[in-house]
């Protein structure tokens, strides 16, 4: 293989790939990025068994072939080139001279030598049939991702909570049932469930959990990506194709808990509130609360809402906010970084918390949003 690329061009798709490469593999090849020359394209491929990222990148390819390189290595020279500057990669062959070992790579009057394993021994993902197909729009997917993703368990232990739970559902608006494609998240303390209409040829979906590495991986990929972006799935296996990226990943084998039980329908005590002027206020108050517990009361009276914090250690605060509430009297705890993490999702100035009791589940929704709907667990204060 003997292949010349543009600095910048090689560095981008190497940012994307190593990423998926762990810092300690017990298995060689998967410290490796597999790199395939041919046609005037360069495709780099890096995979932890249950992810694979594979992106193609134009190059001026003198020799066909392919070799497989220490991913983190060969970015990081690649970052220290100069800008501008040309990168040669070489590796030798029965065409090429040499026992294709050694992958010799030349910018300027720099070179470097690297250790290659052969690319039989890397392994494949990308491989079977993925019956269901629909597109979605970047923003749409950057969407879904967003505002779920924080709610996303780390709890190794509730493994089926380690991820988004994406299916076809139906949703009820005004007497009618309306298809939908949902995403939830939950880790037991909040739950983030966002739905859009329901994408073509995404009826049929199976309810698949996409793994939190996934999902944190292909949201760093689709800020730069254009318009589009197929999604392909199956029982255990999801595909998301777009410009010359194409992720491939395993799903979470397990069932996702039946969250619409944990959504309450009773809540009959209705609080608005400024969703920014509400975030800046439980940020402040929170400064007081302990570090374990991260505990803010919210004290309700007409008109007004009351939070307050205390620690042993640090003393007390409070603060008033003017809010839409005409209900009777109520006091309610939350984790403030649970409290923060779900105004944060709330694009429109208007923030709807739908209350029941001290000791039951509270709704937050966006006043001017119906797509989205958080739940949030409360606390003891």
């Amino acid at each position: 293989m003997n292949i010349i690329i543009e600095r910048a061009a090689l560095l981008r798709s190497l940012g994307h790939v190593q990423s998926v490469v762990e810092r300690r593999n017990t298995i060689p090849i998967l410290s490796n990025v597999l790199l395939r020359a041919s046609d005037g394209e360069l495709s780099l491929a890096a995979t932890d068994m249950d992810l694979e990222i594979v992106e193609t990148v134009p190059a001026t390819v003198t020799r066909s072939g392919g070799t497989t390189a220490p991913a983190h290595t060969l970015y990081d020279i690649v970052r220290k080139l100069p800008d501008g500057s040309q990168v040669e990669l070489d590796i030798g062959g029965p065409n090429g001279g040499g026992d294709g070992t050694i992958l010799t790579l030349r910018a300027g009057r720099s070179q470097f030598k690297l250790s290659c394993l052969p690319v039989d021994d890397f392994p494949q993902l990308s491989g079977g049939d993925l019956p269901h197909r629909f597109d979605l729009t970047a923003g749409d997917l950057r969407a879904l991702v967003d505002r779920t993703r924080f709610a996303i368990s780390t709890e190794e232990t509730r493994y089926y909570l380690n991820g988004i739970y994406l299916h076809a559902a139906k949703a009820k608006a005004g007497g009618a049932e309306l298809p939908v494609l949902r995403a939830v998240a939950t880790d037991g303390h909040r739950l983030a469930r966002v739905e859009m209409p329901l994408p073509e040829g995404a009826a049929g979906i199976p309810g698949v959990i996409v793994p939190r590495k996934t999902v944190n991986e292909i949201r760093k990929l689709i800020d730069e990506a254009a318009d589009r972006i197929e999604l392909s799935l199956s029982d255990n296996k999801i595909r998301f194709a777009f410009d010359s990226v194409v992720v491939t990943s395993k799903l979470i084998d397990g069932t996702f808990p039946d969250y619409e039980r944990v959504i309450p329908v009773g809540n009959d005590k209705t609080m608005e509130v400024d969703a920014k002027l509400f975030a800046a206020a439980v940020d402040r108050v929170a400064t007081i609360s302990t570090e374990k517990s991260r505990a803010v009361k919210l004290s309700l009276t007409r008109g007004t809402l009351t939070l307050s914090a205390t620690s042993p250690e640090a003393g007390s605060a409070t603060e008033e906010l003017e809010v839409n509430y005409q209900e009777g009297p109520l006091e309610i705890g939350f984790n403030s970084r649970y409290l923060l993490d779900i105004t944060q999702q709330i694009e429109g100035e208007g923030a709807r918390f739908s209350l029941a009791d001290a000791a039951s589940p509270t709704i937050v929704r966006d006043v001017a949003d119906a797509t989205a709907l958080y739940v949030l667990m409360p606390m003891r204060v």
